[in-house]
């Protein structure tokens, strides 16, 4: 299967009206196309990286498989309160108030080369506290990866001092 756009499920008004939630759950069910996908991010990225920094919720499904096939450890960057011991916080605006991302205190080491993934780049925010938090603990994004790209929407813009890339473009 090598057609993951046609995976794609869009369902209309959520979270609220006029929201068109672009949906990867279909992707995940069905094996070949997910093996495929993971196949074409691994082709992209193989010994670019040292690391993937995944980020809560929907990259980590697509991060653990990508960094099993690339050989390399995982990173996980969560909501605020969610990983024990000592992490980095970073925060960064959300559209009605602000959030914090958290990231481990030794997941990334100074001068690994990170790549910074997710489901889906809308509006950038959660991707930059990302890599903000890579570059905080000395690591070096190599990129940020996305399945998704939601077009008019200022994701590439805010993370335009990085590398981006996104397998698939739908309009906001």
């Amino acid at each position: 299967m090598s057609d993951i756009r046609s995976l794609i499920r869009t369902i209309p008004d959520f979270p609220k009206p006029g929201v068109n939630f672009r949906d990867v759950t279909p992707i995940f069910e069905n094996a070949a196309a997910f093996q495929h996908l993971v196949h074409m991010l691994a082709t992209q990225w193989y010994g670019k990286v040292d690391r993937i920094a995944a980020l809560e919720a929907r990259g980590f499904p697509f991060g653990s498989p990508l960094a099993l096939a690339l050989r390399v450890p995982l990173a996980l960057v969560r909501k605020k309160g969610k990983l024990p011991g000592p992490v980095l916080r970073q925060t960064y605006e959300k559209e009605y108030g602000l959030d914090e991302v958290e990231m481990h205190t030794d997941a990334v080491q100074p001068g690994e080369h990170i790549l910074v993934l997710d489901d889906l780049l809308a509006t950038g925010g959660t991707a930059e506290a990302a890599c903000k938090l890579v570059e905080q603990a000395g690591g070096v994004v190599v990129g940020c990866q996305f399945v998704i790209e939601l077009d008019g929407l200022p994701g590439r813009q805010v993370l335009r001092d990085y590398e981006v890339h996104a397998l698939e473009v739908f309009d906001a």
